[in-house]
């Protein structure tokens, strides 16, 4: 870190709360400043490069600084630079990019409804979902289940659905009518002998038994990941969604699938609900819709979603909800260009054949003294660090170890991220099979590094 008193470092220090970070640690250590992207890596302010094997936060699908999508937001900048949707206004490229989403749905959907981020998209649709009960004359309809270590957004509703207990400690949350069911981890979680289909099996009688308990006339929606990302990138085991919407429909409840990090590509399939059969009411998206280039994000609900919340509209005289930046003309237009161009170069097809690749890499690792499971699908993964393979312990306190690869990691040139002791893969969608195979390299070298701290700790 440059350590004058006027460097980009400093003044960050001195100016800038961050994010999902150490505030107290940030004054000691400092920031790694970014300071430009091209394709799949990013730059710091030393001239330093990285391979950003997050995609940023799992969402710059097409890489950094892709001319055509600067182009986009410079000929709608200047064209009509805001515009909203609010009493019955609309413009262009919301009008284009509301009826591309519907038409490209897995699943049958009627709207598209636009917000600024994944967690303004998850807190629309408690809101939805809540406005929907009451539409139907079922006011104690208002229950959502979520999952443990599932990751929804940090707003006061969203953190709520979320699963994980640093976005609840010191916040005083959950919220009332948020319900948290069984994380579908096998290799964590699973009893002695069981298999996949009998650890699906499980957890779909716990959230049954859910359902019973608190009464299924309470229960309005259930919403999860495809493959839960921020939670560690686990990745269902055979039969889980088929059994969980079985007991929804059995039910009449709603489901929620959260493909704000799944959507456009990342699975090998346009969304997460095409890789493992979900049928959802509602689709919430975000990140690499616009390859965060600007913020925006969607719902896309179905006619079951839709039409009562329509008559309860048409009932009070409007929808009492939006956002300012909703669907903002220059975050659509780059949205409908980031899709041309997934399109165009078949990113998904590109995740399937080089997201095979990785995961094929990352299993040769298996074997590692510190490698407990590595797990993922088409181009997102990780791999699960342990200090004893056989009994899945940690090394020390959970997370140690996890940080300490991942800060060798990036010494390594790659940007990583370690989620507990899980170090997430999920670069973006235009890498190739050479660049898999540095990072992969960096990664070997770095669980290599690590080992001698841990053999040491052990022996001490």
């Amino acid at each position: 870190m440059d350590a004058r008193p006027n460097s980009p470092e400093a003044r960050d220090i001195r100016y800038h709360m961050h994010a999902y970070t150490n505030a107290r640690k940030h004054q000691e250590t400092g920031p790694l400043v970014i300071e430009k992207g091209d394709g799949v890596y990013v730059e710091d302010i030393a001239g330093n490069r990285y391979i950003e094997a997050m995609a940023g936060l799992w969402s710059v699908a097409v890489g950094f600084s892709e001319k055509r999508l600067v182009e986009a937001a410079t000929r709608q900048m200047s064209k009509l630079p805001f515009y909203h949707d609010f009493g019955s206004k609309a413009h262009s490229p919301l009008i284009d990019l509301a009826e591309k989403l519907v038409q490209m749905a897995p699943v049958p959907m009627s709207k598209a409804y636009f917000t600024n981020s994944g967690s303004e998209a998850n807190d629309t649709a408690i809101k939805m979902i809540w406005y929907r009960s009451n539409a139907l004359g079922q006011p104690a309809r208002k229950k959502i289940i979520s999952r443990k270590r599932g990751y929804h957004g940090v707003t006061i509703a969203s953190a709520s659905l979320t699963g994980l207990p640093n976005n609840h400690l010191s916040f005083d949350l959950p919220i009332a009518n948020i319900l948290h069911t069984s994380t579908p981890h096998h290799w964590r979680d699973a009893e002695p002998g069981e298999s996949e289909e009998q650890f699906s099996s499980r957890l779909a009688y716990d959230i049954e038994k859910l359902i019973l308990a608190e009464g299924p006339e309470t229960i309005a929606a259930f919403i999860g990941e495809p493959i839960m990302g921020a939670g560690g990138v686990i990745v269902p085991p055979a039969g889980y969604w088929q059994k969980i919407q079985a007991v929804l429909s059995k039910y009449d409840i709603l489901l929620v699938a959260d493909e704000v990090i799944c959507g456009f590509g990342r699975t090998g399939e346009m969304f997460g609900s095409q890789t493992f059969g979900i049928r959802p009411d509602i689709m919430v998206l975000s990140k690499q819709i616009s390859s965060s280039y600007l913020p925006i994000s969607a719902l896309i609900i179905n006619d079951k979603v839709f039409e009562p919340i329509a008559d309860e509209s048409n009932r009070i005289g409007t929808f009492g909800h939006g956002f300012t930046g909703g669907g903002h003309p220059v975050a659509a237009a780059v949205a409908l260009e980031n899709i041309k161009l997934i399109e165009e170069r078949d990113l998904v097809g590109n995740a399937r054949k080089v997201g095979a690749h990785l995961q094929a890499r990352l299993r040769k690792l298996a074997s590692h003294p510190l490698v407990g499971e590595v797990r993922g699908v088409g181009l997102i993964a990780a791999v699960e660090l342990v200090a004893d393979k056989a009994s899945k312990a940690p090394w020390g306190k959970p997370a140690a170890l996890g940080a300490l690869v991942n800060g060798f990691l990036q010494q390594n040139g790659v940007i990583s991220r370690n989620m507990g002791d899980a170090i997430a893969f999920c670069p973006p969608l235009i890498i190739t099979e050479t660049q898999i195979d540095t990072l992969v390299g960096a990664f070997e070298r770095s669980l290599d590094a690590a080992l001698p701290q841990v053999r040491a700790q052990a022996n001490a």
